[in-house]
């Protein structure tokens, strides 16, 4: 037998694959599956890492190599559909493994505004200090880039032509910190965009930025 063959037997019969097999079924999933919105599983820890962290191990995973699934948007459409993301598995023992496993992940909605007051809503003043005029909160694109404000506005630009926004489209940006990508989506794109950040001070800049 091929180690491949063995990797997927062994995965098969490991208890956090059976209870994510169980869920997903419930959504019209199938694990490596035919389907444009099946995944596809390269890494046989990925189990344990999406019913240990939740949502945050599902992104991060993504981001990791661990699955891959060809059309992301049918496959997001069926898990929240189903509900996914507030069932239990059927069986007592899979409950108490996931319970015991999420004793130690921190992450909340409750502590979402936790994490918003104490990191982002220390003031507006210092955080401009230190970014560019936009309030970029991540990295800039430094291809052709000199100045810090330069390498982020070509970022923005960069994220708008790979999402080929066109007049008159909706955007939701999740994490839209002071409104930067909103701004600069709207004046140039001619789109409409909602935001959403856990931060108050990030929202009062974000509305005023925003404004009319």
């Amino acid at each position: 037998m091929s180690s491949s063959c063995i990797e997927e037997v062994s995965i098969r019969n490991d208890d956090w694959f059976r209870i994510v097999n169980e869920l997903l079924s419930r959504a019209g999933i199938t694990i490596n599956g035919p389907a444009s919105s099946d995944l596809q599983v390269k890494h046989p820890d990925f189990f344990k890492r999406v019913l240990k962290q939740g949502s945050l191990g599902l992104g991060e995973s993504y981001m990791d190599g661990w699955w891959e699934c060809e059309r992301l948007d049918i496959f997001f459409h069926k898990v929240l559909r189903a509900g996914l993301e507030t069932q239990l598995p059927s069986h007592l023992k899979d409950t108490l493994r996931i319970a015991t496993a999420r004793l130690f992940n921190l992450q909340s909605k409750k502590r979402a505004w936790i994490v918003g007051k104490e990191h982002y809503d220390l003031g507006n003043d210092l955080f401009s200090r230190m970014l560019d005029p936009a309030m970029q909160y991540s990295c800039g694109y430094w291809k052709e880039a000199t100045t810090l404000e330069q390498a982020q506005q070509d970022k923005l630009r960069l994220i708008c032509e790979k999402l080929q926004l066109q007049p008159g489209m909706r955007v939701l940006d999740i994490g839209c910190g002071w409104g930067g990508l909103a701004e600069f989506m709207a004046q140039h794109y001619g789109v409409s965009v909602v935001g959403v950040t856990i931060s108050a001070e990030q929202q009062r800049m974000a509305q005023a930025r925003c404004a009319g």
